[in-house]
């Protein structure tokens, strides 16, 4: 398959199963240890660029890790992400002290409430509609983003254990990729480890939210208790609990383990009905203590 392939809502609406139970995965830190050469050398450096935040390039790339790879707003789409960096920084006494000029919140915050789907094709019209010159820098922020990511993240092989346990997914159970990236690079990342052939589609950011993505995919397809979400990150969590989904996490720091946990064991519970809510719940627990709402400068 082309990286030019295109996908739609229309792949998800349409998908017919070909087996009794369904698996969604997270593509970003779940399948592929992507997220610190992502965050920091493509969407941070570029939020430090492009609004010249250089005398404070310290206190961004603390706010934007912790957002982004070591709090609950993990993994979510970029543009909440960028606005809840943008909120902490304001929030910070040290940074206030600098007298640094930082990016109006207003537009951003608008964009994000706005109901529609966060991504180019709708941030695109939106800049020209509204003409907010700020909006039109978060857009140059996010195609500078994705130019990046081509050039730099390439050759990263997925976790251990990750093929083989889409060999036994594919086997047994419907899967797309489900995942705020954009499409285009998720497909150049999985056709360029040859995974392609184990989903059945890739579903990024420009299809909708996670739990659109999954309700698309299984609504009046599978009993909800043969529906499985995968992913690192809460986000992917509240997707499978929006839909009633059962959830495995990928822990953040211990991807591998938490691979070979699924291949050896719970993906054969689930397939069987013994990954039940009481077991679910204890790893979901040891998931949520790795992610805290508070940042660390703040305790």
């Amino acid at each position: 398959m082309s990286t030019t392939h295109v996908y739609t809502q229309g792949d998800l609406r349409d998908l017919k199963p070909r087996h009794t139970s369904f698996v969604g995965i997270d593509s970003d830190g779940c399948v592929f240890p992507t997220m610190e050469i992502k965050q920091k050398q493509c969407f941070h450096s570029l939020i430090v660029s492009t609004w010249h935040l250089e005398p404070i390039e310290a206190y961004v790339r603390e706010a934007a890790e912790f957002v982004n790879l070591h709090s609950r707003h993990r993994g979510q789409n970029r543009y909440p992400s960028l606005l809840k960096t943008f909120e902490l920084l304001a929030d910070r006494p040290e940074v206030r002290r600098t007298g640094i000029k930082l990016p109006p919140i207003a537009p951003l915050r608008k964009y994000c409430d706005s109901g529609l789907a966060l991504g180019h094709p709708t941030l695109e019209p939106y800049v020209r509609d509204t003409g907010d010159p700020e909006m039109a820098r978060v857009l140059k922020w996010s195609l500078d983003v994705n130019a990046r990511v081509a050039a730099i993240v390439k050759n990263i092989k997925p976790f251990r254990w990750v093929i083989e346990s889409l060999q036994d997914i594919a086997g047994n159970s419907d899967a797309i990729c489900v995942s705020q990236t954009p499409t285009e690079a998720l497909v150049r990342e999985w056709e360029e480890n040859h995974l392609l052939g184990y989903v059945r589609v890739i579903a990024g950011q420009e299809l909708g939210t996670k739990a659109e993505h999954l309700t698309l995919a299984t609504q009046g397809r599978y009993p909800i208790d043969r529906v499985l979400m995968m992913g690192d990150a809460p986000g992917d969590l509240k997707a499978a609990r929006q839909v009633g989904a059962r959830f495995f996490p990928i822990n953040p720091g211990q991807e591998e383990a938490s691979w070979e946990l699924f291949h050896k064991d719970i993906y054969t519970r689930f397939l069987n009905g013994t990954y039940t809510a009481k077991a679910e719940t204890d790893l979901v627990h040891r998931f949520e203590a790795l992610l805290p709402d508070t940042p660390p400068w703040k305790k």
